[in-house]
């Protein structure tokens, strides 16, 4: 199911990252914050529901969910969006509403990383994929 995404990942790479947030209306000094932030992000599973925490040093943001069931999220930059978390083979996909906007968040785990595809949709009419912005998180093991 989601099982190769469980466990703790650090990021180690980030490209187009201020662009996509710009696009999103997150205000210059937030901008800053999110550009230095290396997040590390826990997904868990418990029976059917699953938790993804987003911890940096600024911030934590932390949902549950269940696959295939809209829920309320507010996002780590404080926007109130309904949201719903699907699976598509090996991909989640992760689409966010608000304000007659939505961003869809794709992970993909990829030679034993997690690479995470921001898409921001502004209206019906247009479309950006900002330079394929791409995050990628190596998995990490606590002690």
């Amino acid at each position: 199911m989601v099982e190769q995404f469980l466990g703790t990942w650090k990021l180690i790479l980030s490209e187009n990252f201020d662009d996509y947030m710009k696009e999103l209306g997150v205000g210059f000094a937030q901008r800053q914050l999110g550009v230095l932030a290396k997040p590390k992000i826990i997904i868990t599973m418990d029976k059917d529901v699953i938790t993804i925490r987003t911890e940096t040093i600024f911030t934590v943001n932390e949902i549950s969910f269940q696959l295939d069931q809209e829920f309320e999220e507010r996002t780590i930059d404080n926007r109130l969006a309904k949201s719903i978390v699907t699976k598509d083979n090996d991909t989640l996909i992760h689409t966010q509403k608000w304000n007659d906007n939505h961003t869809t968040i794709k992970r993909k785990i990829v030679d034993g990383n997690m690479v995470i595809i921001l898409l921001i949709i502004k209206s019906t009419l247009v479309c950006w994929e900002l330079g394929g912005i791409q995050n990628t998180l190596t998995q990490t093991k606590e002690i």
